[in-house]
C-alpha cells in the first residue's frame, strides 16, 4: 500500500503456492494487481481553512479508492474494524489508515475513527472535527504528549483536516473522532461530571468535589503523566479509591430527564476511574505491571464498545498490532489484548487487520540514551524464519492476505509461531521480536515491503 508500488489481492491458490514452496514471487504473474493510487496525505501539508470551508489541499487528496475494495470485501459487515500497525512511528501505517477510513466512510457508511489516544483528547479533537472549534494544531500539540507524542504528526493532521472537510461537505452524514485510552483524564472530564452534578444533584456537589480534588489535573499532559506515577503508591491507591467512589455514587443516581447527558457523563466518570485504577498498580512489580496492562486493554475495549453501542456507528479502531490482535506474543507482559475483549463483546461484528513490514524506518525513543530522545531508526530486510520474510516473498509488492481463507499447506506457515516485529514507543526493546501466530492474531494482514518515518510536528 505504498503509493509507489502496485497492490495485489492474492487468491487461495496463489497463496498456497507461495507459502508452501516459498518460490520467489511465483504467483505474481497469475494475480491481477489492483490499480495503484496515491496514499492519503500525499499532497503538501495545508493550512487549516476557515471554519465552513475545506482546506484546499485536502480537497485535492480526495481521490478514488478502488484499490481498497478487496479489503472492503474482507471486512464484510463488521461494525468495528481494528486496524493495527507494527510500529507507532511510520508514515505508511498512518496514511493507509487514513485511506482505509476514507474508503469505509464513502463506501460502507462508517462514521467514527477511534484511536489509541486518551478519551478526553478524543473529545477535544471531536469538537474540532464536528464543529470546527479550536486550532487543531494546538490541540494536537497539547494533547499528543508523553507516550502519545508519536500521534503528533503531519499524517494525523491530514486525517483530522480531512474529517473536518468531510463534515463541512456532508453536514447530514458527519464523521466523528474518539479516543479510547486511559492514561490521562483531562480536566474537562472532571468539570463535566461536577457540572452535571451541580445541575441535577446539587446536594452531592461537595462530595464529588472532595473525591476529585487530588485527581483533577492542574498541569498539562506531559507534566501530569510524569508526576502522577512518582507519587507514593499508597497515595495513588487512595486517589483510585476516591474516583471509583465517585463513579459508584453517580451510578446510584437516577438518570433524570436528560438520559443522553447522564449516559455520557457516566462514561466520563468511568474513564476517570479507569485512569485512577491503572496508576494504582505497582509498576515496579512485573506481575502488577501485567495486571495494569490487562486493565488497560479491557478498558480500551469497553470504551470502544460503549461508543459503538451508544452511537450505532460503524468504526475503524486504530491501535498497535499488539492491541487490535487476538493473541499476545508476550503474555507475561500483556496477558490479554483489546482485540480479544472486542471479539468477546461483538463476535463477528469485530474484524481486525494487522499491518506488517519488511524493512524501513520509524520514530521511537532510544532507551540507551539519557532522557530517551526520539530518534529515527532504520531496519534492513528481515531474516529467514520470520513472518515478514515469508510475506516479503509472497509478492514483490504490498498486498492483502485474508488469513481466514487459507487451508492446508497454505495455512501452516501462518499457524507457526515465528518472530514478528512489534515495535512500540521505544527501540531497541527486548520483547519486540517475539514469536507469534499470524493466524491466531489476525483476520487479515496487510504487508508493506518498505516503510518510512512519520513526519513529527514540533
Amino acid at each position: 500500500m505504498n503509493p509507489s508500488t502496485r497492490r495485489l489481492v492474492l487468491g487461495p491458490s496463489a497463496v498456497l503456492l507461495c507459502l508452501a514452496s516459498l518460490a520467489p514471487a511465483a504467483p505474481a504473474a497469475r494475480a491481477e494487481p489492483a490499480r495503484p493510487l496515491p496514499a492519503a496525505g500525499a499532497a503538501a501539508p495545508a493550512r487549516a481553512g476557515a471554519v465552513g470551508h475545506p482546506p484546499p489541499a485536502l480537497a485535492r487528496a480526495a481521490r478514488p479508492l478502488t484499490d481498497l475494495r478487496p479489503l472492503g470485501r474482507m471486512i464484510g459487515t463488521a461494525r468495528v474494524v481494528g486496524v493495527g500497525e507494527a510500529t507507532h512511528g511510520s508514515r505508511e501505517f498512518f496514511t493507509n489508515k487514513h485511506r482505509i477510513f476514507r474508503y469505509l466512510v464513502e463506501e460502507k457508511g462508517f462514521t467514527t475513527f477511534a484511536l489509541e489516544a486518551n478519551w478526553s483528547t478524543g473529545l477535544r479533537l471531536n469538537d474540532y472535527v464536528l464543529h470546527g472549534r479550536g486550532d487543531v494544531r494546538r490541540i494536537m500539540r497539547e494533547e499528543f504528549q508523553n507516550a502519545w507524542a508519536f500521534w503528533n504528526t503531519r499524517e494525523y493532521l491530514d486525517l483530522l483536516r480531512w474529517m473536518r472537510a468531510h463534515n463541512v461537505r456532508h453536514p447530514h452524514h458527519p464523521v466523528q473522532f474518539m479516543g479510547n485510552d486511559l492514561g490521562w483524564a483531562g480536566p474537562e472530564l472532571f468539570d463535566a461530571v461536577t457540572g452535571h452534578v451541580a445541575r441535577t444533584r446539587p446536594r452531592l456537589l461537595p462530595r464529588f468535589t472532595e473525591l476529585y480534588r487530588a485527581s483533577r489535573p492542574d498541569t498539562g499532559v506531559d507534566a501530569w503523566e510524569k508526576a502522577y506515577p512518582a507519587r507514593p503508591l499508597a497515595e495513588r491507591r487512595r486517589m483510585a479509591e476516591d474516583v471509583r467512589a465517585a463513579l459508584a455514587l453517580l451510578e446510584r443516581q437516577p438518570p433524570g430527564p436528560d438520559r443522553e447527558e447522564h449516559a455520557l457523563v457516566l462514561r466520563h466518570a468511568r474513564v476517570i476511574a479507569q485512569t485512577g485504577t491503572v496508576f494504582a498498580y505497582d509498576l515496579n512489580d512485573p506481575e502488577q505491571t501485567a495486571a495494569a496492562m490487562l486493565h488497560r486493554d479491557r478498558a480500551m475495549a469497553e470504551n470502544t464498545v460503549w461508543w459503538q453501542r451508544h452511537t450505532g456507528h460503524r468504526m475503524l479502531l486504530s491501535a498497535h498490532n499488539a492491541h487490535v490482535g487476538y493473541e499476545s506474543a508476550n503474555p507475561h507482559q500483556y496477558p490479554r489484548l483489546q482485540g480479544a475483549f472486542m471479539r468477546d463483546a461483538l463476535g463477528r461484528d469485530y474484524v481486525n487487520v494487522g499491518m506488517t513490514f519488511g524493512r524501513g524506518s520509524f520514530n521511537a525513543h532510544d532507551p540507551r540514551e539519557p532522557g530517551e530522545p526520539v530518534r529515527t531508526f532504520t531496519l534492513g530486510p528481515r531474516p529467514a524464519g520470520t513472518h515478514e520474510h515469508t510475506l516479503d516473498r509472497v509478492a514483490p509488492y504490498d498486498h492483502y492476505l485474508d488469513l481466514r481463507s487459507l487451508r492446508g499447506a497454505a495455512r501452516r506457515p501462518v499457524e507457526e509461531r515465528r518472530p514478528t516485529l512489534s515495535i512500540g514507543t521505544a527501540w531497541p526493546w527486548e520483547g519486540s521480536d517475539a514469536p507469534q501466530r499470524l493466524a491466531g492474531g489476525y483476520d487479515v494482514v496487510v504487508h508493506l515491503h518498505r516503510i518510512t518515518a512519520a513526519g513529527l510536528l514540533r
